[in-house]
């Protein structure tokens, strides 16, 4: 068998190749690179072509086939644009008013291996 045939397909594997080759081709993929990645997904759900004999069946993993759309397109939640400009903005205002106010944040304000406290040490009188 060269490389490439697609004898030991089973019909329903042809034509879910056919289908998710379509679709990528509606996605403006060309053809050769369509086909390519059709097979490759076909052979990632159903672990390659199916060979007879008893016992020799495998699950399929659906996770490919419902991975397609959900990869792309999610920025950072489904936030309206008018409420992510809003929070942005009050935000930014809110952060000039406490550099205006001259005070930062108390973390900022300490500083690490700063002045030594005085301690006062009682003196012990002996009796």
């Amino acid at each position: 068998m060269p490389r490439g045939d697609k004898s030991a397909y089973t019909d329903k594997q042809i034509r879910q190749a056919e289908h998710i080759e379509d679709s990528y081709e509606d996605r403006g993929v060309p053809h050769d690179e369509a086909e390519s990645r059709a097979w490759a997904t076909v052979n990632k759900i159903s672990g390659g072509g199916k060979k007879s004999g008893s016992g020799r069946g495998r699950k399929t993993n659906t996770a490919p086939a419902k991975k397609g759309g959900q990869t792309g397109g999610k920025k950072g939640g489904a936030k309206s644009a008018a409420r992510s400009s809003a929070a942005k903005s009050a935000s930014a205002k809110k952060s000039a008013k406490t550099r205006a106010a001259g005070g930062g944040s108390s973390k900022r304000a300490t500083r690490k291996g700063g002045a030594k406290k005085s301690s006062t040490k009682k003196s012990s009188s002996r009796k």
